[in-house]
């Protein structure tokens, strides 16, 4: 008689990304971001064409307003591409934190009918947002061609640099807004509101340079958008950025992400039966 085996299934110990389980199901990134990114341009008429018009027309009227209006500096270079520079790398993290806020919500009937790492839901929402910022920068080296801005290999450093923090801090507020959306049905109205106050609070349509107060610069920089667009804005300026500051967005940046999945994976035995 063959002795019994006993298996014993239990939630792993710690924070864990899971990363073999998600590869296990990494065909599912490709589902979840390219069902996503049809439906986010299903019967348009310029389809895919709307990543790249919506920040150049933004652009095109904060350069009006602040740019001619109200005179706002724009660190030596035309308001127009510093402008742009700015709102391309704000927008994945506004589009992103949006998508994948709700997108434990909107992914509910899945969730209830079969397994899979839920974390791919919140991540495949981001690389929607990834895959319009690589629609825009085509927009964002032209309008360095029609600026003569040379392009140099600060380009290579400072472009990855910047998406790699955004998306770090996009991934660590999305998953945590995710879970918390599940539960609490508020943040889908208060999320909006966030995403325009951010917005005042991250250095897109002014440079971090005319702020006067040495603590006003810190406190922003807590910001980790701060950062991000600092080192967007650093490829076009072709000078560093205060790496004093941005090594703080980068310190809030990986706090978020550890927050917000730590309080995922705690809270998503639950998904299924309140989503």
């Amino acid at each position: 008689m063959q002795p019994q085996i006993e298996y014993r299934i239990k939630p792993p110990k710690g924070i864990s990304l899971n990363l073999k389980e998600i590869w296990q199901y990494k065909e599912l990134f490709y589902f979840f971001t390219w069902r996503d990114i049809k439906v986010k341009y299903k019967q348009t008429v310029i389809g895919f064409l709307w990543a790249i018009l919506q920040p150049f027309l933004t652009m095109l009227i904060f350069s009006v307003f602040f740019g001619k209006l109200l005179n706002v500096p724009s660190d030596g270079i035309p308001y127009p591409i510093f402008a742009y520079s700015g709102l391309i790398i704000w927008n994945v993290f506004a589009s992103g934190m949006t998508s994948s806020a709700n997108s434990m919500v909107s992914n509910a009937n899945i969730i209830k009918k079969i397994y899979f790492p839920r974390l791919i839901i919140p991540m495949s929402s981001i690389l929607v947002a990834a895959f319009d910022f690589f629609m825009a920068l085509v927009v964002f080296f032209g309008l360095m061609i029609y600026y003569k801005i040379a392009f140099t290999w600060l380009l290579l450093v400072y472009v990855p640099a910047s998406l790699l923090l955004t998306i770090i801090s996009v991934f660590g507020v999305g998953s945590l807004l995710a879970a918390l959306n599940v539960k609490y049905r508020d943040f889908r109205y208060i999320i909006p509101f966030m995403v325009q106050a951010l917005m005042f609070l991250t250095p897109v349509i002014y440079p971090v340079s005319i702020i006067t107060y040495p603590w006003a610069k810190y406190l922003i920089a807590v910001n980790p958008m701060s950062g991000a667009v600092n080192l967007m804005r650093g490829a076009v300026i072709q000078s560093p950025p205060d790496m004093q500051l941005v090594l703080i967005s980068v310190a809030s940046a990986i706090v978020l992400f550890f927050a917000g999945l730590l309080y995922f994976k705690k809270t998503e035995g639950y998904f299924a039966d309140i989503a």
